[in-house]
C-alpha cells in the first residue's frame, strides 16, 4: 500500500497551516525532533498547538509511511485478522490510527491515548476529516507509565508506534505488559530502525514470547535473534516530500527514507501464515545473479546467492526487497 498520506489526511494538515510561519514552524519541529531523539515523551516537548503542529509537517508523514509498511505486513501474514477494535497507546496525532484504517478498513472503534493534550486536540481536528471511525474516535489523555485503577479497554488491535523510545528504561517492560494485557488479538510495536530501536524491540520480542506470545513479524522464527553486534535489524521506507515537508526538515531531496524496526505479536487465535525467511538488507544484483541477506525459520543467518541460470528462482529474487518475506 502506499506510504503516501491520503488525501483527507493532507488536506487537513494542509488547512492548519494557512497562515501559519513556515520558519517558525521549522524552528519549532528541529526543537520538537532533538527532544525526542533525546528520549523526551511528548508531554514535555508537545506543550503547544504549534508544537504539535509542527511535529506533524516534520515527522508526522515518514511515521505514517514506517506504519503502513509494518501493518501491510501484518496484514500479509495475518490475512484473515480483521480487528473491529483498535487502542493506539502514545497516539500524538493519531497517525497509526490513520494508517491502520487504510489497512482494515472494518474497525469500528478506536481509542486513541496520549499524554499530551496538545496532540490529542491536533488528532481530533485531523480525525474529523476522516472515516466516521476516527472522527468520532475516543481520545483520552493518558500517561502510559502511571499506575492505574483500571486497566486499558481490550482491543482486536492495539498499536503502539515510536512510543518506546520515549518511555524510561526501567518502565518500558511493565507499559509492553500493559499493551499485551489490552491485546485480544494482535499487537504491533514500532520504533526508530536504530540500535537501540533494535534493543527495544528485541527485549519486548523476549517478554512477549515468555508471555505466549507467537511472532507475526518480522521474524520467521521465535528463537534468539541470530545478528550480533555492530549488526542490528531494521527497514526502510521511502516517502515522498512535500515543499512544506522539505523546508520544516531544512532538506533538499524530494524524498525521505525513514528507517524503522516492528514487531507484531499475536494471541493463538490468531492464525499466521509461516514463511521460510526475512531479506535483511537490500538485495545485492551482479551479473551472474542476486545475493540475499535472509533471516530464516530455523534462527540462521543466511547469504543465499541465487544464479541468473536458475530462471525461476531468478525470476521470485529479482522482485523481492529489503524488508520482504519469503
Amino acid at each position: 500500500m502506499s506510504p503516501d498520506l491520503p488525501g483527507p489526511l493532507r488536506g487537513a494538515i494542509e488547512a492548519r497551516l494557512e497562515g501559519v510561519s513556515r520558519r517558525d514552524l521549522a524552528e519549532r519541529a528541529a526543537r520538537v525532533s532533538a527532544a525526542y531523539r533525546g528520549g523526551a515523551g511528548s508531554s514535555g516537548v508537545v506543550l503547544t498547538p504549534d508544537d504539535a503542529l509542527a511535529y506533524a509537517l516534520a515527522r508526522l508523514p515518514a511515521t505514517y509511511a514506517a506504519d503502513m509498511a509494518v501493518f501491510s505486513a501484518v496484514a500479509e501474514a495475518c490475512p484473515d485478522f480483521g480487528p473491529a477494535t483498535l487502542l493506539d497507546a502514545g497516539a500524538g496525532p493519531g497517525t497509526a490510527s490513520w494508517a491502520a484504517l487504510e489497512v482494515w478498513p472494518q474497525i469500528e472503534a478506536a481509542l486513541l491515548l496520549d499524554e499530551s493534550g496538545p496532540f490529542l486536540d491536533l488528532a481530533r481536528i485531523l480525525g474529523e476529516a476522516g472515516p466516521p471511525v476516527l472522527a468520532g474516535a475516543e481520545r483520552r489523555r493518558a500517561n502510559l507509565t502511571a499506575a492505574q485503577a483500571e486497566a486499558w479497554p481490550r482491543a482486536d488491535l492495539v498499536v503502539a508506534s515510536y512510543v518506546l523510545a520515549e518511555i524510561p528504561l526501567p518502565a518500558q517492560a511493565a507499559l509492553v505488559d500493559r499493551l499485551w494485557a489490552a491485546c485480544e488479538e494482535v499487537l504491533v510495536l514500532v520504533e526508530p530502525g536504530t540500535p537501540a530501536g533494535y534493543q527495544r524491540i528485541l527485549a519486548a520480542r523476549t517478554q512477549l514470547i515468555e508471555a505466549g506470545a507467537r511472532l507475526a513479524g518480522p521474524c520467521p522464527h521465535a528463537q534468539a535473534c541470530p545478528l550480533t553486534q555492530p549488526d542490528w535489524c531494521h527497514f526502510v521506507q521511502r516517502l515522498p516530500r512535500s515543499r512544506d515537508h522539505r523546508l520544516a526538515k531544512g532538506a533538499e531531496v524530494p524524498f525521505e527514507d525513514e528507517k524503522f524496526i516492528w514487531l507484531a505479536a499475536t494471541r493463538d487465535s490468531v492464525a499466521v501464515t509461516p514463511f521460510e525467511a526475512r531479506v535483511l538488507s537490500p538485495p545485492r544484483q551482479a551479473k551472474p545473479g542476486i545475493d540475499l541477506k535472509l533471516c530464516v525459520d530455523t534462527g540462521a543467518l543466511e547469504q543465499r546467492f541465487v544464479p541468473r541460470r536458475d530462471k525461476p528462482a531468478y525470476a521470485v529474487a529479482r522482485r523481492l526487497d529489503w524488508g520482504d518475506a519469503i
